[in-house]
């Protein structure tokens, strides 16, 4: 390789790597594997070694990823959280081990195999047997605070067991969303049609920086425990570490053991590859450590990650099927998705027969011909995926699958629209599954939560001539549905109870069942506090919708052209007549005072009596202003617990009085809510 081939490579590896942290770190939509991941950046770390003249201080070699947000505080690790060296076979964890051996000249060792649990890395403090403060791996320098989401976690302890335990240290492990609680997430978005979660990773990394604390109570997360850090460790060995850690509470893996050869790290590494199916949390790999902690110390570290730990990954199962045929399928929101229909195959622990190829692109990447045989992968991810094709397998007769170009249901010619990779059947009003998918929608549990209504009782109603759209739906009657061969009196009474009912449900999630393109249950709730009722909804242009928090110009339009559609207006028109709340409730419109006109106001720390959200609110509503940062103009702070020193410093530096929830409740009196 030229030197002007190597830095041509250097750059395109260094972009492609940023390109791919960006996705799986913000977006929380990763593209490649870990594993691809890995040798990209081993490929770039070897030829900027090899070419030192091209070195960059902000290559992505120089860094390890970031989980920062910018809607928590950042907090500075008193230790960092490094990355470890990743391997993927068995020969390379044995140099490992073997290195370690000749490093300690003779002198005996072990290791601790554990389970590399596939979650998001947390820092957890305690104090006197208290959980003090809870921060995220962040860049390995500094953190998020998610102490009062961290707090939710039920596998976490609040307060320690009765033990040996320091009067302060600091323990690391991994927030994990179960399999069976990451199935449940997963089939909920698919129903609302929103992106699925590529694995529970992604899934616990979106829960854990949820803004409010009792939406990250529902998702059941759970937690797993591998390091304890102290000045005062009750052993010198990290082995005994953790079971004592165990004994005061916390959930460390009965997976972890004490290897003492290197015959003993095969076998844990080759039992692990096959037994961690059975395991209820996604894992990765394996970790091993030294187990001294005096020869840690003396083993030191690299730039970027300790010399005495090194993880190894598994690899992701797959197999290859055959393809029976590809069917495409209408959504909602006409949204047209192909699927590979298989031979059914054994993949982690469930039978595999469907895997989505998601769109017209991927299909053309795959080059997929009729009855090909297909690479089927599962590894970290609960949604199969088709990786590739076995060409070798192919019929040379077979023809090559092409994406339809009409509606597979309503026959409607499919549209495009720019920019996007999706086929769009435009036959809103007259497409059986966009209909049947939007009244199945608005009834469900967290729209109007009516019972009784599900996908074949919608289709049912709608194929009887009963129900075109979702305004029809209050002009049903017991006799109508007691009329009906499926639905009996029991039955129609129930639905009928549904629908009455069902006129009391906040205005927020009459938004969030409207089935407005692209607004889920979190942009229903703030369009619905930036305007207040729909007759103030409908009146406004795009640029006042766009001023809305979190509305950018796309939505805005979509929003926009929604409520200009003359169906959707006449459906409105027809749901504000049968009594359905369009707007507000009164508690929340009404003006809740003046007690904090001209003032701005700082918020910073973790609360109890309520989220940070909802005191954003409680200060727009009494005249005040919310400030992200602290300046001479700031009227004073809203302090809850593990403000930041840095903004105490500043406070102090410019006399800016610091107020806590409950005097801060009493200077609106607003009664503390428990």
């Amino acid at each position: 390789m030229t030197e002007f081939d190597a830095k041509k490579r250097i750059e395109n590896l260094r972009e492609e790597l940023h390109r791919h942290n960006h996705n799986y770190y913000i977006l929380n939509s990763p593209v490649i594997s870990d594993r691809d991941f890995d040798m990209l950046m081993k490929e770039l770390e070897s030829l900027e070694n090899e070419y030192p003249q091209f070195f960059d201080p902000l290559s992505p070699t120089q860094r390890v990823g970031s989980d920062l947000s910018k809607d928590f505080e950042h907090v500075l690790h008193e230790r960092p959280m490094m990355s470890l060296s990743n391997e993927y076979s068995i020969e390379e964890v044995d140099e490992w081990f073997n290195r370690i051996r000749k490093s300690l000249e003779g002198e005996e060792f072990s290791v601790v195999g554990e389970m590399k649990f596939d979650g998001v890395s947390i820092s957890i403090f305690y104090r006197e047997g208290r959980l003090e403060r809870a921060v995220t791996r962040g860049d390995g320098t500094q953190g998020d605070d998610v102490t009062a989401n961290v707090k939710t976690i039920r596998s976490i302890p609040l307060e320690l067991q009765p033990g040996d335990w320091p009067d302060y240290f600091e323990i690391r492990g991994e927030i994990l969303m179960p399999w069976e609680v990451f199935e449940k997430l997963n089939a909920e978005r698919a129903y609302n049609e929103e992106p699925l979660f590529a694995n529970p990773r992604n899934a616990a990394s979106g829960t854990l920086k949820m803004r409010k604390s009792s939406e990250v109570a529902k998702r059941h997360l759970d937690a797993r425990f591998y390091y304890l850090l102290s000045d005062e460790l009750p052993y010198d060995n990290h082995f005994d570490n953790m079971l004592a850690a165990k004994s005061w509470g916390f959930k460390v893996s009965s997976a972890m053991s004490l290897l003492h050869t290197l015959e003993e790290v095969d076998n844990y590494i080759n039992y692990w590859d096959e037994h961690r199916k059975e395991l209820p949390v996604a894992t990765d790999g394996l970790v091993f450590k030294v187990n001294s902690l005096r020869q840690q110390l003396n083993l030191g570290y690299t730039a970027k990650s300790p010399r005495w730990a090194i993880a190894f990954k598994f690899n992701p199962e797959n197999a290859c099927t055959q393809l029976r045929f590809v069917s495409f399928e209408t959504g909602r929101m006409g949204i047209v998705t192909p699927v590979a229909n298989l031979e059914p195959v054994l993949l982690s622990g469930t039978v595999v027969k469907r895997a989505s190829l998601h769109n017209d692109d991927i299909i053309q990447e795959l080059d997929i011909h009729e009855g090909d045989w297909l690479y089927v992968e599962k590894g970290g991810e609960i949604i199969p995926k088709i990786t590739g094709v076995d060409e070798s397998q192919r019929n040379p007769e077979a023809p090559k699958i092409h994406f339809v170009t009409n509606c597979p249901v309503c026959g409607t010619k499919l549209v495009r629209i720019f920019g996007e990779a999706a086929w769009y059947c435009p036959n809103k009003y007259g497409c059986r599954p966009q209909i049947t998918g939007k009244i199945e929608h608005f009834c469900a549990r967290r729209m109007m939560d009516i019972d009784g209504i599900g996908e074949e009782t919608a289709e049912l109603l709608f194929d009887c001539g009963l129900i075109e759209n979702i305004a029809d739906i209050y002009d049903l009657t017991q006799e109508k549905l007691e009329s009906l061969e499926r639905i009996g009196e029991k039955t129609a009474k129930k639905i009928m109870e549904g629908i009455e009912k069902s006129k009391e449900v906040p205005f927020e999630r009459v938004i969030y069942a409207l089935s407005i393109p692209n607004v889920g249950e979190t942009t229903a709730k703030r369009l619905a506090l930036g305007v207040k009722t729909m007759e103030n909804m409908q009146g406004m242009t795009v640029d006042e919708l766009t001023a809305i928090q979190d509305i950018g110009p796309i939505l805005a339009n979509c929003i926009y052209d929604y409520l200009k559609d003359p169906v959707n207006v006449n459906n409105i028109d027809r749901l504000k007549k049968a009594g359905v709340q369009m707007a507000l409730s009164a508690d929340k419109l009404a003006p809740a005072g003046d007690a904090l006109a001209g003032k701005t106001i700082v918020i910073s720390g973790t609360f109890s009596h309520h989220s940070r959200d909802e005191y954003k609110e409680l200060i727009e509503r009494e005249g005040g202003k919310n400030a992200g940062s602290i300046s001479k103009n700031t009227s004073f702070v809203l302090a809850g617990e593990n403000m930041g020193p840095a903004k105490k410093d500043k406070c102090e530096k410019l006399g800016i009085p610091i107020i806590n929830e409950d005097q801060f409740l009493d200077m609106i009196n607003k009664p503390v809510k428990h």
